[in-house]
């Protein structure tokens, strides 16, 4: 097994994170479908699947939440903008992702091709669209203190991450009723999800799914995926296929891994994906931090006009000291 404890700060500077289920937005995705490689995958999912990504992309709300279509539909919208990052002149030094986003970091990092991996996220859909019905609602304004004793008090719910800002609860919907009628909180913001995930709740899924990735190749990794489950660098793909099983019931600790990124020497970062919600931790560890989403075609021009112009300036400024 081959992990990397420590990243050379000259050399892995940049990482590309990828959202979880949960991030989807309506209407995510349309403009990649003008694209020669959008429509190329567009097709290919609907072979696969049996039913039109862009369809649900556009004006199907209440598939889109459901986990039966939403992980397929945020796998080939991530890895569409991925490729075309790729195609930009773009690359990561490194890649992580936020719960399912995890196997989208995997195909970044040369884990698996784009019909390979779909495959496995069509199954992994499918056993956990079959779990009990639950909850998640991200919270914000509480006291940490309080919230913590009423989760431990309550039974079927669960803190599903480690943020002590935006704390996310996992369980049953009377389970996280009966947290919200004990703690006052500013702000409550339902998830759109059909489980508890990462919660002891889904554990057979978890189960379940191990069989599939038992008998799933993987290619050797390009560059090195951060674990979240351990918070290693690993190039291996045991350990890669451990932390997938281990993800759907765990806790996810995105404070830990952003500090992991910061203290190995991290200073950009790259959300793929809709929305900022995985670079404010790391913003807020690290003000100094160059961040970045991509969540559309016009993100990407942004991106490259705005380097174009950092270079355009950085070489009048080296002709003026001349």
């Amino acid at each position: 097994m081959t992990l990397l404890k420590t990243l050379p700060k000259s050399k892995r500077a940049t990482v590309w994170v990828f959202p979880g289920q949960g991030s989807q937005k309506l209407g995510m995705g349309l403009d990649l479908q003008k694209f020669p490689l959008g429509k190329l995958r567009l097709q290919q999912a609907e072979d696969l699947l049996g039913w039109s990504i862009s369809d649900v992309w556009q004006s199907e709300n209440t598939k889109l939440s459901n986990t039966q279509y939403t992980q397929p539909c945020l796998y080939v919208f991530m890895t569409l903008l991925a490729d075309l990052m790729k195609q930009s002149g773009y690359g990561p030094d490194l890649v992580t992702g936020y719960s399912f986003g995890e196997y989208v970091a995997l195909y970044t990092a040369g884990a698996y091709d784009f019909e390979t991996g779909l495959k496995l996220i069509k199954k992994r859909a499918e056993i956990m669209s079959r779990l009990p019905q639950g909850s998640m609602a991200t919270l914000i304004g509480f006291e940490v203190d309080k919230l913590r004793e009423e989760v431990f008090k309550t039974s079927d719910v669960w803190l599903a991450n480690d943020d002590t800002k935006y704390a996310v609860i996992s369980g049953t919907s009377q389970g996280i009723a009966s947290i919200l009628s004990n703690v006052p909180v500013e702000r409550v913001i339902p998830l759109e999800v059909s489980a508890a995930f990462h919660t002891p709740l889904v554990e057979p899924a978890a189960k379940e799914f191990q069989a599939v990735l038992e008998t799933t190749s993987f290619d050797a990794l390009s560059i090195p995926v951060l674990s979240s489950t351990n918070f290693v660098f690993s190039l291996s793909i045991n350990q890669v296929k451990e932390s997938l099983v281990q993800q759907i019931s765990q806790s996810v600790k995105w404070q830990m891994i952003s500090k992991t990124l910061i203290n190995q020497g991290v200073r950009k970062a790259i959300q793929i994906g809709c929305g900022q919600g995985l670079l404010k931790p790391m913003k807020n560890l690290a003000p100094e931090l160059e961040i970045s989403n991509v969540g559309s075609t016009a993100d990407i021009d942004s991106l490259v006009i705005r380097d174009q112009l950092k270079k355009l300036f950085m070489l009048n400024s080296e002709a003026i000291k001349r």
